[in-house]
């Protein structure tokens, strides 16, 4: 691909649960028509499918990082629990279901990728994106933990694939809150799609420019 450097891969989920949106698509959809001048983005939607097997996320995913050798990865998802930005610091390598995946499959007790460590740390700059999250006006935190569903483990692959390969060379995940008009049906907090792209292309345009400074 020729595109600018640093090239950052966005992923984003398909709607899931029940739900006919997933914030994450929208907010793909509003970083497309947004400049951006550090480097330039590529986006991936996955589907809500567990393991490796064709039609899954993984196998989506990594065909992705195979063709664009991007430089960073930042894989997005929704939480219905989150008042904020949620900057994601560890993935566990763990499925651990609480509602069955768009394929019907509902696991339980089951590793991520067997003989892998127990856990694998976001190789992003964790710190300076929730700080240039605040900066931009959108509430950000660190979170501990990314779940056990399928944000999990897209973002346990993604790193330990990273670990084994060296690219892509950052890699972390991104939990945004659910919509007002998923919330006026299930309850739960939410932040309207607006504030968190602003959000999230804020945390990008700082990832880029470390990129960028870092490869100086």
């Amino acid at each position: 691909m020729n595109a600018a450097r640093p090239l950052i891969l966005v992923t984003s989920f398909e709607p899931f649960g029940g739900s006919p949106v997933n914030p994450t698509m929208r907010i793909a959809e509003i970083l497309q028509a947004l400049p951006f001048a550090p480097g330039s983005l590529a986006f991936a939607t996955l589907p809500v499918v567990t393991g490796v097997s064709q039609g899954s996320a993984w196998a989506r995913l990594a065909p992705a990082l195979e063709a664009l050798a991007p430089d960073a990865v930042v894989s997005l998802g929704e939480s219905a629990k989150a008042e904020r930005i949620n900057i994601e610091r560890v993935a566990l390598n763990l499925r651990d279901a609480r509602i069955a995946d768009n394929a019907g499959t509902q696991l339980r007790d089951k590793p991520v990728v067997d003989g892998a460590p127990d856990a694998r740390f976001a190789t992003l700059p964790v710190r300076a994106l929730v700080d240039a999250c605040v900066a931009a006006g959108v509430d950000a935190e660190l979170s501990l933990s990314a779940g056990t569903y399928l944000c999990n483990e897209i973002m346990f692959r993604t790193l330990d694939d990273a670990a084994i390969r060296g690219l892509p060379r950052r890699s972390g995940f991104i939990h945004v809150p659910q919509l007002p008009e998923q919330s006026a049906v299930r309850g739960g907090p939410s932040m309207p799609v607006e504030s968190a792209a602003h959000g999230v292309h804020a945390v990008l345009v700082r990832l880029a420019t470390l990129l960028a400074e870092s490869r100086a």
